[in-house]
């Protein structure tokens, strides 16, 4: 027989997310709302004795006489009487009991039988997944204890929980395992690749999307659309690439009239090659070019935008020196440096007489500019961000550089003058830059050997250098590891998803709207911002004044989604009409790419709109609206044939998580002591169940930390509440695998949880606890989720 605690019991849509205390929970369970069954409150039995006995009663008191007559009689009829009363009361009682039982069964087969079961491929999908995957109420002891995306912890799977590294966590104290040094370092990286290939990190997923579009055999996809996808294809193809070497860079070296590397250089102008680079291959050897607003301005409500030049991004390894102020290049990553700048020569045809003289002289003019660099930090204390000047001044201070030809041939066919302003980021460097630039073009010794051709033409090598052979990469990669980089090299096809980008974002945009469900989409947008906004009502601010103005400020804010700048095909295919995409010579496609880029760039500088970034996957502020971007919605986190509950579990949470991130003032710990009382509560659960406490391996949470654990644990309280609203005005909801409703939208929660945003290293538990926490003594979850294998018991404490 079916126990009543096996009973699943889907439960109404609730405005309210906070649980009941167990009295509260009990008369709950006996409510109308909750079962359709009226209760009695007193015992059956007790019931029907009143109801039956009382005529008898009065019968006696009324007429004296007759119950002389009849005591005889009662008195040899009373055990007969009492057993069929009790006979009667047992049976009231189990039909009452049988009744209770069977409307409590059909509720259920409500819930799991009589619900529509979703059977779209996204949904068969959603299926297989969620079935692969550890379920919250049927693996509770351990389940909060994964690691994201992994296996259960064990010596073999080299998983490591989250509060590893953070001190005095409790999950450093009395560990069972101990590692040896060297096996820790040789699986950390293995560890990490399978992390990252399983865990839902939002970019990644938009970038798997982006692939499948790339990859379809569409061919009724306009000229554009077709043209990005040779791109793609170009790219993948690295037989034709590794058969071309570095020829085609060689080649392209001519044209920019040789380098006295490989003996063959026409003494061509400086000014006149550096223009080039930046017009039509992107590159900037000694000065960085961007476009954007000045921050002064924009606080008036100006939209101009302005040349942005600041310090390069040199290739010499640097570091900076905070007692001389200056940088200054690695002594110890100089070797590896030098080293791999000879195996460049070598891969381009230098003689071994004359690697080490240019490669000696292009370490020697990198050092000089990298002495007159200085990390952002530095330069922000120093003011010396957003400095305006014309370009005629800017000539005056740093007069080595042709800026207006340059400027002008960057941002051709658009018209400069000297008077234009420009924004500069760190004056110093540019003005250090000019003498030293001076320097080497006037050294009569060095006439012969063009070192600034040379070091001009390494750097567009680096510019190239995803579209040449695998020699190139592998060089590159081996001196990041030299340099202690531990990231791992990324599969080619997010490589080649990423150049595509870069120079067909507007055709991407226009696919990906396509197959955006726009309704869908705004619907869950609209629903988890009016959750949001109600949830602020709980924070309990110390300032009032400052409490009503972030609500006049959230009050006046459109979330909506971001549509802007949308080219039609036609549009798209005019854009895009003088590009030659080759099917197999990725190099060439690679080079009108940066063209493209470089358009991209003049294109900032004269429209007055904001370009929308397709790769973006958190929302952002635009005036008064809050944009959320088409990438956020892809599958498998989102999609219009899901039950809700996947939806609002999965999407719904990442977006009140990152509303909350977003408008929240950052130090919202210390202006509202909820954050710190919830944050607390959150992590005295974790300690009971984890039976750290009693073992000594409690400590206190950071102020950081807290915020955080209540950013969101509030965040999958906004998103459950949002969805209780949305069945409340829809009812109804289809199911997966035959679970359906709170029990899914917590399924779906838990594998979207570990999500890695910028705040994730400040979560101090895996946030599939939350699921526990949220259930404990709680009318929210449809069953209890129980350990039984703990000793210690779950706190009842809610929070």
């Amino acid at each position: 027989m079916l126990r009543m605690s096996e009973i699943p019991i889907e439960l109404e849509p609730q405005l309210s997310i906070q649980p009941l205390s167990q009295p509260e929970l009990e008369r709950g369970l006996q409510s109308l709302p909750l079962f359709q069954l009226p209760l009695p409150t007193q015992d059956p039995s007790e019931t029907h004795q009143q109801t039956s006995l009382q005529p008898e009663i009065q019968l006696s008191e009324s007429n004296p006489e007759d119950q002389l007559q009849a005591k005889p009689l009662w008195i040899k009829h009373r055990r007969l009487l009492l057993l069929v009363w009790g006979f009667c009361s047992c049976a009231v009682f189990l039909g009452l009991m049988y009744y209770m039982y069977h409307k409590l069964q059909n509720r259920s087969n409500n819930q799991t039988g009589a619900v529509t079961p979703c059977l779209s491929p996204a949904c068969q999908w959603a299926s297989a997944r969620l079935s692969t995957s550890a379920d919250p109420f049927t693996q509770p002891c351990d389940y909060f204890l994964f690691t994201c995306g992994s296996d259960r912890l064990s010596p073999e799977s080299g998983g490591r929980q989250r509060g590893e590294g953070i001190p005095g966590h409790p999950q450093n104290q009395n560990e069972k395992f101990v590692w040896p040094e060297m096996r820790e370092k040789s699986k950390e990286r293995e560890d990490r690749g399978m992390r990252e290939e399983r865990i839902l990190d939002r970019k990644t997923v938009l970038l798997q999307y982006l692939r499948e579009i790339l990859e379809s055999n569409d061919k009724l996809g306009s000229s554009a659309v077709q043209k990005a996808k040779g791109f793609y294809r170009s790219c993948l193809d690295r037989t034709s690439i590794e058969t071309a070497g570095a020829e085609p860079f060689l080649t392209l070296v001519q044209k920019l009239g040789g380098w006295a590397v490989s003996g063959q250089w026409n003494h061509t102008d400086f000014n006149a090659t550096l223009s080039m680079l930046m017009r039509d291959y992107a590159t900037f050897p000694f000065f960085n070019l961007y476009v954007g607003k000045d921050p002064k301005e924009i606080a008036w409500g100006t939209t101009k935008r302005y040349i942005q030049i600041d310090q390069p991004d040199l290739l010499i390894p640097i570091e900076w020196n905070s007692k001389t102020q200056k940088s200054q290049a690695k002594a110890q990553t100089l070797r590896p440096f030098l080293a791999t700048c000879q195996k460049y020569m070598a891969l381009l045809g230098a003689s071994p007489s004359s690697r080490m003289i240019h490669v000696g002289m292009f370490v020697s003019l990198s050092s000089e500019l990298a002495v007159a660099t200085a990390p952002l930090q530095y330069r922000l204390s120093k003011g010396q961000l957003y400095q305006r000047m014309t370009i005629k001044e800017l000539q005056i201070q740093a007069p080595a550089i042709d800026w207006l030809g340059c400027l002008q041939a960057a941002f051709h066919p658009l018209t400069l003058i000297e008077d234009d302003h420009v924004l500069l980021h760190n004056l110093p460097y540019i003005v250090q830059m000019s003498p030293i630039i001076g320097k080497w073009l006037n050294r009569h010794e060095l006439s012969t050997s063009g070192p600034l051709q040379t070091y001009m033409v390494l750097n567009l090598l680096h510019t190239l250098m995803p579209a040449l052979d695998s020699r190139f990469s592998e060089t590159a990669n081996n001196l990041s590891v030299a340099l202690g980089s531990t990231e791992g090299v990324a599969p080619r096809w997010k490589h080649c998803v990423l150049e595509t980008e870069r120079g067909f974002d507007s055709v991407l945009t226009h696919l990906l709207s396509e197959r955006t469900a726009h309704t869908e989409a705004e619907e869950i947008i609209q629903n988890i911002f009016s959750s949001f906004k109600s949830k602020l009502h709980e924070l309990k601010w110390t300032d009032q004044k400052s409490f009503l103005s972030f609500m006049k400020k959230v009050q006046s804010l459109i979330p909506r989604l971001s549509t802007t700048n949308l080219s039609s095909e036609a549009e798209l295919d005019l854009l895009f009409s003088e590009v030659s995409v080759s099917t197999h010579s990725f190099f060439s496609n690679y080079v009108q790419l940066l063209s493209l880029w470089q358009k991209r760039r003049r294109k900032l500088l004269t429209e007055q709109t904001e370009t929308a970034d397709i790769l973006s996957v958190t929302p952002h502020l635009l005036g008064n609206e809050l944009l959320f971007p088409m990438g956020m919605f892809v599958p498998p986190l989102f999609h219009p044939t899901y039950p809700r509950a996947v939806n609002y579990g999965g999407i719904g949470f990442l977006i009140a998580k990152d509303i909350l991130h977003l408008l929240l003032p950052s130090d919202i710990y210390s202006q509202s002591e909820t954050v710190h009382a919830v944050g607390e509560c959150v992590w005295a659960h974790y300690l009971t169940v984890t039976e750290k406490a009693s073992r000594g391996g409690a400590f206190s949470l950071s102020a950081a930390q807290q915020q955080e654990v209540w950013v969101q644990y509030s965040a999958l309280q906004i998103a459950l509440q949002a969805y209780h609203q949305s069945l409340k005005n829809r009812p109804g909801d289809t199911s997966i695998s035959g679970v359906s409703h709170t029990r899914l939208f917590l399924s779906s929660f838990s594998q979207v949880n570990c999500d890695f945003d910028p705040y994730h290293e400040f979560m101090p538990l895996e946030p599939s606890f939350l699921i526990t926490v949220i259930c404990a003594r709680s009318h929210l979850c449809p069953a209890t989720i129980q350990c039984p294998n703990k000793t210690q018991q779950h706190s009842s404490q809610t929070c």
